[in-house]
């Protein structure tokens, strides 16, 4: 079953393309500090940005602390992932885009393999990487980034100020609506100063939040490339446009696999934003139509590692021989990031679940407890919150600053919210997959409703008509979580509900899934450490009809008051409380019935690997600052481990 919490970048949904439109949109950039100050005009010029204070590694930081600044290079790791891919072009609502395909593309400021962090050890802290350093007034109103004059495509090409432009407006007229009309209004112009300057404003009067990290964050395509092709952002292909980043492509075999291979004559290699990361000198993805033939290749040595999302294999399939010889290591990881809100998310644009009594009745069908005991192992904890086992984690009753700006935004905020404690999901009988106290709560539910039960023992309305909910899943997906989701609808059916379960194989899932052709899916949001205007991609209202980040469709006129009010927070502190604020808020409203996390990663590879002692908080970081042990990797096979 998929990872709740894990960043894997090979899952079987469409989460390749999401990470990246997150990572675009950067949701959650509540950034923490910046640099050097200039000292009359109040400009500050820095080499890399933060909002609020100070940077943690200084302009002439070597590397970061976490990674292995003598890592070797050499290798290859090998990931699996599910399901199918005919586009290389992630960026398109058209096709299912291949796994990593985002991996060739550098932007001003960096990220990490896979679209990890990078730094990892702090939240909210970007570095110049196509850029040497940047420069904004204290107002914020604008910033010039300085591009390294050595930065090149693979081609061979320089990476140019026109570059970056076209990269922005590219987005802006064929990326994603939701991210362009965002965007629009907070951006209105871009200015190449010269090959290698080019400057971003901001629009008068709005919040400073996720602009400069915004600008710094867009991937740098080739203007050259693109107008000898004339390809579109907004097409499915299999044809890419050159990156500047350490890997290229080497292979793409349609639905088994894809090889990247490290760039030898990548520009970067020896800046101190690289040192100790990137490698390996190839990342080969393998394709599998469902998680037990994958699983089985893993065994068989046909990739090399895995991160485990399904409890019972990480319980008990474990044992095989080459776990026992030592050959393949099982190790649990620490994570110290905020587990992915996920779970069973209402389609609230379905009239029959616009009623939060229907849905609050359909939730109590839902039993974690016997679910973790009995098809889970006992291995995960119930989430109640958008920011698990954070310090912005609503609790108890609003107080102090939390209830200050609850109370300033008057008769938005239900009054209840001011006096009661934050909304926590129910609990259940673990003895029993059907708890008759919920059952009796749920059919009250759904009496006051209006959906009364029939002489055939379902519900109906007052016209007659059905109550009646559709649960689209992947087919290609875990048989664990298909089983979860079997259970969970036996129960609804226990309620007079007509629950049909629609298994669909990955093609069309992903297809289903943007048009929101569903009234339930198991499906998650971002986690959020601090406030940004990506925010309103996922929680607000303004794109809730058409974007792909809010799979609920949720429009909280609350909602999108906390994030206008937190983005206008001056302090550290006035921004927690509107996180919390907000955090409670979304539970509230209750569009998600909440599933479970794990605060581990669950980590199996053939003992060829190695990482760093330090593990960073918020980055697994496998593809990143591993590296490979030749020395190890021989003895494997020689001992005929692997081939």
């Amino acid at each position: 079953m998929p990872r709740t919490n894990a960043r894997v970048v090979t899952r079987s949904r469409d989460t390749t393309s999401k990470i990246l439109w997150t990572t675009l949109l950067v949701f959650g950039a509540a950034l923490i500090g910046v640099a050097a100050q200039a000292q009359d005009d109040k400009m500050i010029r820095s080499h890399g940005y933060s909002f609020y204070g100070d940077l943690k590694y200084p302009a002439d930081y070597s590397h970061f602390d976490y990674v292995n600044p003598d890592a070797p290079k050499g290798g290859e790791i090998s990931i699996s992932t599910l399901g199918t891919f005919d586009s290389m072009n992630p960026y398109s609502r058209k096709g299912r885009g291949g796994a990593l395909s985002t991996v060739m593309y550098e932007s001003l400021l960096g990220e990490g393999t896979g679209s990890e962090p990078a730094p990892a050890d702090v939240y909210g802290e970007s570095y110049c990487l196509l850029c040497e350093s940047l420069e904004y007034p204290e107002s914020k109103d604008w910033v010039i980034f300085h591009m390294r004059k050595d930065a090149k495509f693979s081609t061979g090409d320089p990476v140019t100020a026109n570059d970056i432009a076209f990269s922005h407006n590219l987005l802006l007229d064929q990326g994603l609506k939701s991210y362009a009309d965002a965007v629009r209004e907070r951006i209105p112009k871009v200015e190449v100063i010269d090959d290698y300057t080019i400057k971003f404003y901001f629009t008068p009067g709005i919040s400073r939040r996720s602009l400069i990290d915004q600008v710094g964050g867009v991937p740098a395509w080739s203007k050259k490339w693109y107008d000898e092709t004339g390809a579109r952002l907004d097409e499915s292909r299999l044809m890419t446009s050159p990156g500047s980043g350490p890997y290229v492509i080497d292979d793409v075999d349609v639905n088994r696999r894809i090889v990247y291979k490290r760039n030898p004559d990548y520009w970067g290699k020896d800046l101190p934003f690289n040192v100790g990361r990137n490698n390996f000198d190839t990342i080969r993805v393998e394709y599998f139509g469902d998680e037990n033939s994958a699983f089985e290749a893993f065994k068989a040595g046909e990739y090399t590692f895995r991160v485990e999302g399904n409890s019972k294999q990480w319980a008990s399939a474990y044992e095989f021989p080459k776990v026992d010889a030592g050959y393949v290591v099982k190790e649990d990881i620490p994570d110290g990031s905020p587990p992915s809100p996920s779970g069973i998310v209402f389609n609230l644009g379905r009239e029959v679940l616009q009623d939060k009594r229907v849905r609050e009745a359909v939730a109590l069908g839902f039993n974690f407890e016997w679910t973790n005991e009995s098809l889970q192992y006992g291995l995960f904890k119930p989430r109640a919150s958008f920011t698990q086992d954070t310090p912005i984690m609503a609790m108890g009753a609003p107080e102090g600053m939390e209830l200050a700006v609850l109370q300033s935004l008057g008769d938005l905020v239900p009054p209840q919210m001011l006096t009661e404690p934050a909304v926590t999901p129910h609990t259940s009988d673990p003895t029993r997959l059907l708890d008759r106290r919920n059952l009796r709560r749920a059919m009250s539910l759904l009496d006051e409703a209006g959906w009364a039960v029939g002489d055939d023992g379902k519900r109906y309305d007052a016209n007659g008509k059905p109550l009646r909910l559709t649960f689209l899943l992947n087919s290609s997906g875990s048989a664990t979580l298909s089983a979860v989701i079997e259970n969970f609808m036996s129960n609804l059916g226990n309620m007079g509900i007509d629950a049909v379960l629609e298994k669909v194989d990955s093609s069309q899932y992903t297809a289903r899934e943007r048009d929101r052709d569903y009234d339930l899916v198991f499906d998650a949001y971002g986690a959020f450490l601090g406030t940004g205007t990506g925010l309103a991609q996922r929680y607000g209202s303004k794109a809730a009809a058409f974007s792909l980040f809010n799979p609920a469709g949720l429009a909280s006129p609350l909602i999108d008051a906390i994030i206008e009010k937190s983005l206008s927070a001056q302090t550290k502190e006035e921004e927690d409380a509107s996180m919390t604020a907000l955090d409670r808020a979304l539970r509230y409203e209750f569009f998600m019935i909440p599933a479970w996390y794990n605060d581990t990663f669950w980590t199996a590879y053939y003992d060829q690997y190695e990482h760093p002692e330090g593990q960073p908080a918020y980055a697994l970081g496998y593809l990143d600052f591993w590296w490979y042990n030749e020395d190890k990797a021989a003895a494997l096979r020689a001992a005929g481990a692997l081939r």
